[in-house]
């Protein structure tokens, strides 16, 4: 329908667009008027001409008569400057109602899609000169950006382009690139990534064109259960790091660090670490616990180890031999009080034992596991620090059951008498 009238307005000028127009009039059974008159004239049927398709861009709309609505798309990268419908406009010269837009590569936006192509101003034409852009590719969280770069020259060393993991400037770099060397493929860790071009003023090149595709971040397998240590960490996710730590009495085997690799396959960039009893070695901790090898599983190796535990001077060792399950003949530790096995020994035990303290005299103490028997075995020795001091009476080193460095001070200032002999002890 071109149209419904009533009133006393005159209606503006109607152009049908078919060889044939219809025209009905209604009037009702009250008030009368003088009704209408019209003028009507036959106009050829001309087309709009057809209009310029727009580099990098399509065309949609084959019909170009009176009415008749053309629309535009650009190719990825590029945006729609100007109106994406026109019509063709009736009248006696045929037009559109606005000219044919065109697409352009801009410099710097934002981009949502899950998948897109970014282009360098200008291009596939040469960039301005002394130009800075900034495009933001933010994906929903939980996913990452494969980058892809299709066609890339700048000039070498002053026209570049970096991309961040993340949208601020100080993300972390992923990657600088400048000259004629086409970029390798680059992962993104982060929901958000940065794209950066900077141009100087001279030189321009063709620039670059790359395309990006989002794809899922998902975790690095789960470390834990991760026997007799533990692991910290805020999660798996690529780019993320935990951390491992052995419980008291074992041994780190391998990196302690370990950061979720990106690609497709998600995985740790270094095997899983273990935690294991070491056969023998310095103990400078404060207190602990030495363990058999292999512990709690019987131990298995027939060499010899050897443990030297240090606190610092002035102080005792008190060992508790909590658990022993050896073979009777062969298999069995000794205890020195001090560091060399020349040192007074503290006993040496064997078999199955019931607990066994002992306090050494020295702020060293050697222990030395030797096997011999075919069958396994397992062991715990705890230990801990005393203060140890001389007493005038007896004339023999005692010690202060249960009492750590800071309790040593502090019963060496609060006991005056006391004070000179612990002084000649450290």
């Amino acid at each position: 329908m071109l149209g419904s009238f009533s009133g006393t307005t005159v209606p503006a000028l109607l152009n049908s667009t078919s060889n044939q127009l219809y025209l009905h009039f209604y009037s009702d059974i009250s008030v009368s008027a003088a009704g209408f008159h019209l003028e009507y004239k036959t106009v050829g049927l001309s087309s709009c001409p057809e209009p310029a398709v727009p580099s990098n861009g399509v065309k949609i709309g084959e019909r170009y008569f009176v009415n008749d609505v053309v629309s535009f798309q650009c190719e990825p990268g590029y945006a729609l400057q100007g109106h994406a419908h026109i019509s063709c406009m009736p009248g006696t010269v045929r037009r559109w109602n606005y000219p044919p837009p065109l697409c352009i590569a801009q410099c710097g936006g934002a981009v949502e899609d899950m998948d897109g192509v970014i282009l360098s101003p200008g291009f596939p034409g040469s960039y301005p000169s002394n130009t800075d852009c900034s495009w933001q590719i933010a994906l929903p969280v939980g996913f990452g950006a494969h980058i892809q770069f299709l066609n890339f020259s700048t000039e070498p060393n002053h026209d570049f382009i970096e991309i961040r993991n993340g949208p601020y400037e100080t993300s972390r770099m992923m990657g600088r690139f400048s000259g004629s060397e086409l970029p390798g493929a680059l992962l993104s860790t982060s929901h958000e990534t940065t794209v950066y071009f900077h141009s100087d003023h001279s030189q321009n090149r063709p620039g670059f064109k790359l395309e990006y595709q989002a794809y899922e971040l998902q975790e690095c397998p789960d470390p834990e259960p991760f026997a007799n240590g533990i692991v910290r960490g805020a999660g798996y996710n690529v780019g993320q790091s935990v951390t491992f730590e052995c419980l008291p009495g074992y041994q780190l085997m391998g990196h302690p660090v370990l950061t979720c690799q990106h690609g497709t396959n998600r995985n740790w960039d270094h095997p899983l670490p273990r935690c294991e009893v070491p056969c023998g070695g310095n103990v400078t901790s404060f207190n602990g616990t030495v363990y058999s090898p292999g512990f709690p599983s019987p131990y298995s190796s027939s060499q010899d180890c050897v443990w030297l535990i240090t606190v610092p001077i002035g102080h005792g060792i008190r060992l508790n031999i909590s658990l022993l399950q050896t073979e009777p003949s062969g298999d069995f530790i000794t205890v020195w009080d001090g560091p060399q096995q020349t040192a007074p020994q503290l006993g040496i035990f064997s078999h199955s034992l019931a607990k066994k303290t002992m306090h050494s005299s020295s702020n060293q103490v050697l222990l030395k596991f030797h096997r011999d028997a075919a069958a396994g075995g397992i062991f715990a020795i705890a230990f801990s620090e005393h203060c140890i001091y001389l007493d005038w009476k007896s004339g023999r080193l005692d010690f202060i059951p249960g009492s750590t460095s800071s309790q040593c001070l502090t019963l060496c200032r609060s006991l005056p008498s006391l004070r000179a002999q612990f002084l000649h002890l450290r």
